[in-house]
């Protein structure tokens, strides 16, 4: 096979950190080559390297054998290259033709945009990916996975050589997913090398040829992806075995109700709705995408409202209109999109720790005890093992499932009796997800009342005590601990029959 890439012992650093230690990597045509390593192995700066978001401070590009330089993103693109990048990067105000073509629309006499091929291009460009989507959709009134999709045929539309895609698949369901690796398929057939960041070990056996591991900023090894196992892959990542976290389900029944829901309804969203979670339990939100599940979550928050229906906290109905009622009630919710709704990406790490529990961090005159707030903020960095040369980096700085674990400090400093977690381990490497794993459990053992929401099957299964299941909007079923994943996609595609609780 050609290789199309090569780079050489690049260096990178950034202030207080030494993120890329003399690293190599390459590609050839025609194959996918997987990019592997723990948050904060270096893999997404790698990957900015090389599509000129930033600039290396040692070593060297080589693109068919030519040395290269990419002062910014579009000589990257300009030669063949083209990101598409684990946080979602569109302009929510356009629509979805606009941010597919924007700075490349077709023009007509006197500069105008002509709409009508624009569209036309979108569709076409959709239909090569089998996905139906309406171009002129605003981009902020898709779901994160349709979005997901818009970013992938933003990159698509370059016609480029080396697609890198870093965790394109994490807000996707197993249908997308399988169009996705469809639309791979087709792109190696074309000779395109594609780069894949993903922390799903299944993903990597099924499509990738090679893989490369990086850890804290340095190459580990390069290996043939299927002639290697899955337990090699993830001892070279994190440099240490891993523990089964497997854990018992408690006996509940003579638990306190900590949150019941009754008879919830919104729109064509979220039909007559009912559920508990005791304290002490992790109540899993399982369905498929669509299902209704962060409908629900955010329902429960506050944060859309209800046509009708009740919610009680601790047997006490509370009216909830707004986050800010649901803190109150003792209810702490983390978004499936921490980027817009769970962090202040401009403030640094302290900051958004706090961002929950400001006033009793306050003195009198209104004024914050900074020692105080540094004091708490090393306590939850050293405890969720939050990597960054301190607590005064900007959050925007951390790499995306550092993010999630500031945002799950957040809520645990408030000490939110009641915690919903959308996604929590969305965009997070193996050793991260065991460790956020191990916490879910902790806090439910502290009598903590839990409803975690996850795309991922076998995550549902190895943490819930119950599986709420959802299709369309309607509650379907609730299931046992110990159910296994057929009894679960039975109720998640039921779309006939009522609920059993």
């Amino acid at each position: 096979m050609k290789q199309l890439l090569r780079m050489e012992s690049i260096d990178k650093s950034f202030p207080g950190v030494h993120a890329l230690k003399g690293v190599n990597f390459d590609l050839f045509a025609g194959e996918v080559h997987a990019l592997m390593g723990e948050n904060g192995a270096g893999k997404s700066t790698l990957m900015k390297v090389l599509s000129g978001v930033y600039q290396p401070d040692g070593g060297r590009i080589l693109i068919d054998g030519k040395d290269v330089r990419f002062p910014t993103p579009s000589a990257a693109q300009d030669l063949g290259i083209s990101i598409i990048h684990q946080e979602l990067a569109l302009m929510r105000d356009l629509n979805v033709a606009q941010n597919v073509w924007i700075g490349r629309e077709p023009r007509l006499s006197f500069g105008r945009i002509d709409e009508a091929k624009l569209n036309a291009d979108t569709v076409s460009l959709f239909k090569s990916m089998n996905v139906a989507m309406n171009p002129a959709t605003p981009v902020d009134r898709l779901t994160i996975a349709r979005q997901q999709m818009v970013e992938i045929a933003k990159s698509l539309s370059f016609s480029s050589r080396v697609l890198i895609m870093d965790e394109p698949t994490a807000a996707l369901n197993d249908a997308e997913t399988a169009e996705l690796f469809a639309i791979i398929e087709r792109l190696k057939s074309e000779g395109v090398g594609i780069v894949y960041i993903s922390h799903r070990m299944d993903e990597i056996k099924r499509i990738s040829d090679r893989v490369t591991v990086m850890r804290d900023g340095a190459y580990i090894d390069t290996v043939d992806a299927k002639k290697t196992s899955i337990g090699t892959i993830i001892s070279m990542m994190v440099g240490r075995e891993l523990e089964d976290d497997h854990r018992a389900i408690p006996d509940l029944s003579d638990a306190e109700v900590a949150l019941e829901v009754r008879n919830i309804n919104r729109a064509n969203e979220l039909k007559d709705i009912s559920l508990s979670v005791k304290k002490g339990e992790i109540l899993g939100l399982s369905g498929l995408m669509g299902a209704g599940r962060t409908e629900l979550a955010r329902a429960i928050f506050g944060a859309e409202p209800i046509d009708s229906g009740e919610i009680l906290v601790h047997g006490k109905p509370v009216s909830i209109k707004s986050p800010q009622d649901a803190v109150r009630a003792g209810i702490g919710y983390l978004s499936e999109d921490r980027k817009h709704f769970g962090l202040a990406l401009g403030m640094d790490v302290r900051a958004n720790i706090a961002l929950a529990s400001l006033p009793r961090y306050c003195k009198p005159g209104a004024r914050v005890d900074e020692a105080a707030l540094a004091k708490i903020a090393k306590e939850y960095i050293d405890k969720l093992g939050i990597r960054t040369p301190g607590d005064l980096q900007e959050v925007r700085l951390l790499s995306g499932g550092n993010q999630q674990k500031v945002v799950i400090a957040k809520w645990l400093l408030r000490d939110c009796d009641i915690l919903i977690f959308d996604e929590p381990t969305r965009g997070i490497d193996v050793g991260a997800k065991a460790e956020i794993y191990r916490l879910l459990n902790d806090l439910a053992a502290g009598g903590k009342a839990i409803i975690v929401i996850s795309s991922e099957l076998p995550e549902v299964l190895r943490l819930s005590h119950r599986i709420a299941v959802m299709c369309e909007g309607r509650l379907t079923g609730i299931l046992p601990g110990d159910a296994d994943q057929e009894q679960v996609m039975a109720l998640a595609t039921d779309r006939d029959e009522p609920a059993a609780a």
